[in-house]
């Protein structure tokens, strides 16, 4: 009998090691995996690599890895959104490292990574600071620049509702990069609010299918602050 459930958050991130990538979807402060992000903090491991769309807000979750000094590096879009402080304080610290990627290439990175594939040209970011030390080539009389597969240790997915197989449906805008981020990873631990019975989900709204999952645990939304 397949059933991927754990019993508690601590199970969820168990054997995540030092110096692990770990793929962390959300948009600002939707679709994010808080209580899988504070399970890891609290598991103990360090010098991480975090992918992630956004650089963390206040002290929970992504920030209060990086305020506890858990994250070597941080691999983003827009890390100057929300409250950053924690992020600011240890880039101006010159204890964080920051790899600025644009938006759709972060997200097609790990799709390729996911994929199989070796990498992709893209123009965005072509003839910037952003493609030094990066293969241009002429396509098509346009510059483009090689971006090599993203590939994450463990992705920290958050969902609306799965089963025990492992079949996810996502909340409307909370859906944004947990898809291909569970995908892209080699551990796939999702945290959901609600458990349904086989059979249940609509299979034409399964986002994510169990084939990609590895653990699932329940948990309520983190209340910020408590």
């Amino acid at each position: 009998m397949i059933d991927k459930r754990v019993e508690s958050l601590e199970a969820a991130v168990a054997g995540v090691k030092d110096g692990a990538t770990v793929l962390v979807p959300g948009f600002g402060a939707v679709g994010i995996a808080d209580n899988l992000l504070e399970a890891l903090h609290d598991q103990g491991a360090k010098e991480l690599t975090i992918v992630a769309n956004n650089s963390g807000n206040g002290d929970h979750g992504l920030a209060r890895l990086i305020n506890s000094g858990r994250v070597r590096k941080v691999i983003c879009s827009y890390p100057r959104s929300g409250d950053y402080s924690a992020f600011l304080k240890a880039y101006r610290a010159k204890s964080l490292e920051l790899e600025l990627v644009p938006q759709g290439t972060i997200s097609e990175r790990m799709r390729c990574a996911a994929a199989g594939l070796g990498g992709f040209f893209s123009p965005v970011s072509a003839g910037t600071k952003l493609a030094d030390g990066k293969e241009q080539r002429e396509i098509d009389g346009r510059l483009h620049v090689f971006e090599k597969p993203l590939k994450g240790d463990i992705a920290l997915v958050k969902a609306a509702k799965a089963d025990r197989w492992g079949n996810l449906v996502y909340r409307k805008s909370a859906r944004n990069f947990n898809p291909v981020c569970a995908m892209a990873a080699e551990l796939t631990v999702v945290e959901v609010e609600t458990m349904v019975e086989l059979g249940t989900l609509d299979p034409e709204a399964v986002v994510t299918p169990g084939i990609f999952v590895d653990r699932i645990v329940v948990a309520e939304p983190l209340k910020i602050g408590s």
